[in-house]
């Protein structure tokens, strides 16, 4: 069966991206280090179109985050572009390029409807407006049996927690205290969310901890 998983960098106080996010520094301010340990990695540069980098404990990790995905959900403050609002021209199509780096359907949650955006290499962003669950209802028909990844950011993280719509939770811990910023473990409402913990890596600059969300 399909299942929603979600896999998140997070700072050792709890944020997921740092204060005053901006369309210069869309993660905020210390925000790009909570991905120091990713991004030198090997498996990482293949997946971003480039060669070299290191392997470590943490290859695996990110290799096992590839498998099995067939399609996508994001909010829009992930999207881009910061701010939000209405998409003016249409001439945004999010952060990552004209090849982004997912490969299947992306589809955006928002409150603004816009028509699909096909991207290079088999990315497909669709605009969903009618809420979590028809985005992950839409998203689980496009995977064909698939896991459904769950890319953030903490705003929409929190949502499908607190739905308790979310099956699978890997929170790569940096030892970073941001201070502030966008959490996902903030207001989840009524619903009393458990975490089975699964497993733990300890990596260079992180500690990787993957949990079942039990309901």
């Amino acid at each position: 069966m399909s299942k929603l998983r979600c896999h998140i960098s997070i700072s050792l106080d709890g944020f997921v991206a740092g204060p005053n996010q901006s369309v210069e520094n869309p993660l905020g301010e210390g925000g790009e280090r909570l991905h120091d340990w990713v991004v030198p990695l090997a498996t990482w540069r293949e997946g971003h179109g480039k060669s070299g980098g290191e392997v470590n404990e943490s290859a695996r990790i990110v290799e096992e985050v590839r498998e099995n995905i067939g399609a996508a959900v994001m909010g829009r403050g992930m999207f881009g572009p910061i701010g939000g609002g209405d998409w003016g021209d249409e001439q945004w199509t999010g952060w990552w390029g004209d090849n982004p780096p997912y490969h299947y359907p992306v589809f955006v949650v928002t409150h603004h409807p816009r028509e699909s955006v096909e991207m290079e290499g088999g990315t497909t962003y669709h605009f969903v407006t009618d809420g979590i669950e028809s985005a992950l209802e839409q998203a689980k028909i496009a995977a064909g049996g698939k896991d459904v990844m769950l890319w953030g950011g903490g705003n929409i993280t929190q949502q499908y927690l607190a739905a308790g719509l979310l099956d699978e939770l890997e929170l790569h811990v940096v030892p970073l205290l941001l201070g502030d910023g966008a959490r996902i473990f903030g207001d989840l409402g009524d619903n009393k969310v458990r975490l089975e913990q699964i497993r733990a890596v300890e990596a260079p600059g992180v500690t990787h901890l993957k949990y079942r969300v039990v309901t």
